[in-house]
């Protein structure tokens, strides 16, 4: 079966929250391969909003009464942190496959459970993390698996900005109880799978400094630095934050190997190896959630495992959950395993 002659992946949303809208111009730029199903919010309003002139897209007030009512092949998880778990192993256990945005879940426990669903259903869930999509780190990952830069041993990442959230606009994200811990779960997810992208493998030691430098009406950081080791020698370090914009000319993504390296901003890549010319391409953007989006639909028609499933999800939260570790002891934190991640790494 391919994506060019199957029907399409029939998919229903799970929260119409901001970052659905995304999700939404997604399925609209994959017409060949996704059909957009249904939607459920407890706020109609808001779940009318997001399905727009779409008929077909059936609403519903409740999650699982629109997995009930049956017509899907796949749900994509839209809510508040704290709600992601329930819905994935619900989604789960009705044999639907799971695409779920950034953070997979909170708790190793948890992570367990998701992944004993995932086995069970023998369905597919995809981690959402929309930057993996980003033609320069495309290419980058290309050429580090070509053996171009020899073996890894430095990765860094960034991801920072000027946050203009107020304690009103902040919502959930505000509260460590809804959020799980502050800017690091959220937006810091996203230099964490880059970092775990690039290193190659599982994440062992984590050393991290959080701070709160401006939004004080947090629970938890608006600010981190994270230090991780990985079990093949890879050393990786993260900056992310909300309280300020990066300095001029700090790098998206950077990495040094053996024979070289290789340096982006984002939309450029420029890699160097040893006794080499350095090489710079420029790449335009694109819709990195239809790309994401056309992924997942294609590699559940084709039966294919996507780029990165619960597994990293779980690898990424392990480190989460050690920096918050490391934080507050002052002190270098083992990556605790879920029993689930325990067994895969055997």
């Amino acid at each position: 079966m391919t994506a060019t002659d199957a029907r399409k992946v029939c998919i229903g949303l799970i929260g119409a929250g901001d970052i659905a809208g995304a999700h939404v111009a997604g399925y609209r730029r994959n017409p060949e391969t996704v059909e957009f199903a249904a939607i459920a919010d407890p706020v109609r309003e808001s779940a009318e909003k997001r399905s727009g002139d779409d008929e077909n897209a059936r609403i519903f007030d409740d999650y699982r009464e629109m997995i009930s009512a049956g017509g899907l092949d796949a749900v994509d998880i839209c809510l508040p942190h704290h709600l992601h778990a329930d819905a994935v192993i619900a989604a789960a256990d009705a044999g639907l496959h799971v695409l779920c945005e950034k953070p997979l879940c909170l708790t190793l426990e948890e992570a367990d459970e998701i992944a004993a669903a995932a086995a069970r259903n023998g369905i597919t869930i995809m981690c959402a993390h929309n930057q993996l999509f980003q033609p320069a780190v495309a290419a980058a990952k290309e050429l580090v698996d070509s053996g171009a830069l020899g073996r890894v041993y430095e990765v860094r990442t960034t991801d920072s900005f000027y946050n203009d959230f107020t304690l009103e606009s902040m919502g959930w994200r505000a509260r460590a109880a809804s959020s799980g811990g502050g800017e690091l779960i959220d937006t810091g997810y996203h230099p964490l799978y880059l970092l775990q992208h690039f290193a190659g493998g599982t994440p062992v030691q984590v050393a991290a400094m959080l701070s709160r430098h401006r939004l004080e009406f947090m629970e938890g950081e608006d600010s981190a630095q994270v230090l991780v080791r990985y079990d093949n020698g890879v050393v990786g370090h993260v900056t992310t934050s909300w309280a300020y914009e990066p300095a001029v000319g700090t790098e998206k993504f950077s990495l040094v190997g053996e024979k070289g390296s290789l340096s982006s901003d984002g939309t450029t890549l420029v890699s160097r190896v040893r006794g080499e010319q350095p090489v710079t391409v420029a790449f335009e953007p694109v819709h990195e959630f239809a790309a994401e989006i056309a992924h997942f639909a294609e590699c559940i028609l084709e039966g294919r495992r996507p780029i990165q499933t619960h597994v990293e999800g779980i690898d990424v939260l392990g480190v989460i959950l050690a920096a918050y570790e490391s934080a507050t002891t002052g002190s270098i934190a083992d990556v605790r395993r879920s029993d689930s991640k325990a067994s895969v790494h055997a």
